[in-house]
């Protein structure tokens, strides 16, 4: 039988957030305040060195000529017409984030503009995923091979785990945020984070690398 989300986060996430945030432990614990923000105000809807920077906080690069397009380039512009139709409150989980989020939406095309391959500029999924997350923190989650690995690298993700945090009248959500605040952690940090954080603590230790397809912990979580 898999686990729930809101089982692990109940059952392990006070322990998997304290330690992650414990001083010095994990540089992604800069992710979300490194220079105020990816969604302070005066940066909100534009790629800035602060967020190439933030990024690599979770150890991942973005590459010096993909840097450059999304600072002074049509990249740049192209994705900075999406983040302003993304309101920096739309929540996921919540009504307003559901047709951001949709094949086509403005997030969605946002990360497809991030992900394309067939583009010199094209950074891959993972690092496609960070990005949006530093300008949106709220709605969009940071998001890996290891916390994949868990849910079986299903499709739509965002939508998924969108349906999670609305079913049940929020449940999850409550729980998160439950153990946000136990762990003495700021809201800076969105529950979509606090969630990464369990989930990837959980799993980056025994994770098969080397052979995804065939880790003992892949499809281990319902999602």
């Amino acid at each position: 039988m898999r686990d729930k989300l809101i089982d692990i986060v109940r059952r392990e996430g006070v322990g998997h957030l304290g330690a992650y945030f414990t001083p010095g432990a994990y540089t992604g614990q800069w992710f979300e305040t490194f220079a105020s923000g990816g969604d302070r105000v005066e940066t909100r809807d534009r790629i800035t060195v602060d967020d190439l920077y933030a990024v690599e906080a979770l150890n991942v690069q973005v590459p010096f000529a993909v840097g450059r397009a999304l600072l002074d380039g049509q990249l740049g512009r192209d994705i900075s017409a999406r983040l302003r139709k993304i309101p920096t409150d739309a929540e996921l989980g919540t009504r307003s984030a559901a047709e951001l989020i949709v094949d086509g939406g403005h997030a969605d095309q946002a990360w497809q503009l991030l992900n394309d391959r067939n583009k010199k500029t094209g950074i891959g999924w993972v690092i496609a995923g960070k990005l949006l997350a530093r300008k949106r923190p709220k709605l969009i989650p940071v998001y890996d091979s290891i916390v994949s690995c868990q849910f079986g690298a299903p499709t739509h993700v965002w939508l998924r785990l969108h349906d999670r945090l609305t079913e049940n009248g929020g449940d999850l959500r409550a729980a998160l945020r439950e153990v946000r605040t136990t762990s003495g952690v700021g809201d800076r940090v969105s529950i979509l984070r606090v969630l990464d954080i369990v989930l990837w603590r959980r799993h980056v230790k025994e994770h098969w690398r080397d052979k995804p397809t065939t880790c003992p912990q892949r499809g281990s979580v319902e999602l």
